[in-house]
């Protein structure tokens, strides 16, 4: 299958309808895509990116439905697998042709897919190709989300196309964005999982791009954007310093001790119209929990006492918190235990890379006394004040 971008430009890759989790790690509730493009010019022709390559039989049957009889640049934005996997069995099909990377991407390409040197040539910043009556212009846009990263664009038509920036883990039959609600989500769960670790510098690469003119971005997972400004401005604002007055409450409970004072923390904060989002940790979308705190000011995470020390989903989602790294301002902790422990502590060695104000924990040893009831609703009023100063 083949589908038409513009006159002598196709997608030509792989919608994968069925594909569960991405990285043995990341829950893909909607499936997706693997996103190839092939570009004709007057004298030469490139295809940017290829496929996983589970489904590089489909991705040839595309290319020779399509009738492609040459390809002389292949263009690799970035060399992780689902993007990178194919480039061997497209060479052999197409021996004349170059790969194409930049200049981190091509040890990567060796190491990774085990080819020759001299078949790959790394390109700088700004470099052009020119395909005949069609140019394209390499980027450099480091760290979406690897290090060696770049997008291609082609300068006739302001197309962008830049791999897994402004991604989507979505299988859908569009080729371009149809929903906007529905991919905003999408995008949404895959910059959470993915992008925002790198936020500071994706704020970099957002503002080299203002100086395109782009009128189409055609990413490697997803949908194309016809209107490039919806995903632009979401990018904007998830990578801004501005976060939004809600409180993400991650917890798991043991014997209902931890899960009564969350309960009590959780309506106190809708009394005083904060909006909250809880996560209960024994069954959780972890991208649903990922893509609350891209925008949150606060996460409260609850735990009760296992032996010494927090409990293993508690520890869990402390530590997928700070390897994403999300600007949240505040934070604290509510939990139990029976006999003794070092619960909080433990809990907040594993973030040192939130940047947050802490809030004196609430732990209550068993069930929960009157007084760490008080302590849950000094714990609301501090956080009502802060939010109120956002």
């Amino acid at each position: 299958m083949f589908r038409k971008l513009k006159d002598d430009i196709y997608s030509v890759g792989i919608i994968d309808w069925h594909r569960k989790l991405f990285d043995e790690l990341i829950p893909l509730p909607d499936g997706t895509s693997y996103n190839s493009y092939f570009i004709k010019g007057e004298e030469k022709n490139a295809i940017i990116d290829t496929v996983e390559p589970d489904f590089v039989e489909d991705f040839m049957d595309n290319l020779d439905d399509l009738g492609v009889e040459k390809i002389d640049y292949i263009i690799s934005n970035h060399a992780e697998q689902d993007h990178s996997g194919s480039i061997p069995h497209l060479l052999k099909k197409f021996p004349e042709a170059e790969v194409l990377s930049s200049q981190k991407a091509k040890p990567m390409l060796l190491d990774l897919l085990e080819l020759e040197s001299d078949q790959i040539r790394a390109v700088e910043d700004g470099e052009t190709i020119d395909l005949g009556g069609r140019t394209l212009e390499f980027i450099d846009t480091p760290w979406v989300h690897w290090p060696e990263t770049m997008s291609t664009y082609l300068q006739e038509e302001n197309i962008l196309f830049p791999c897994d920036f402004f991604g989507s883990h979505l299988a859908t039959s569009d080729l371009f964005v149809e929903d906007e609600a529905e991919v905003y989500k999408a995008a949404k769960r895959y910059y959470a999982e993915i992008m925002m670790p790198f936020r500071m510098i994706i704020k970099k690469n957002l503002a080299k791009l203002e100086d395109y003119e782009i009128d189409m971005i055609a990413p490697s997972h997803g949908p194309i954007y016809d209107n490039p400004d919806m995903i632009l401005d979401a990018y904007q604002g998830w990578v801004s310093d501005e976060v939004k007055p809600e409180v993400v409450v991650p917890y798991v409970s043991m014997h209902g001790s931890t899960k009564d004072l969350i309960n009590y923390f959780i309506s106190s904060l809708i009394d005083e119209g904060i909006k909250v989002k809880p996560f209960d940790l024994t069954d959780v979308d972890l991208g649903d929990l990922a893509i609350s705190l891209v925008d949150a000011s606060t996460v409260i995470f609850g735990s009760p006492t296992v032996l010494t020390g927090p409990h293993p989903s508690a520890v869990y989602a402390a530590y997928l918190a700070n390897v994403l790294k999300p600007k949240t301002r505040y934070a604290s902790i509510i939990g139990s235990y029976g006999w003794a422990g070092r619960m909080t502590d433990k809990l907040l060695d594993l973030m040192p890379n939130l940047k947050v104000d802490l809030y004196d924990p609430v732990v209550a040893k068993g069930h929960g006394a009157d007084e760490d009831y008080q302590e849950i609703d000094r714990l609301v009023a501090e956080i009502k004040a802060d939010l109120e100063n956002l």
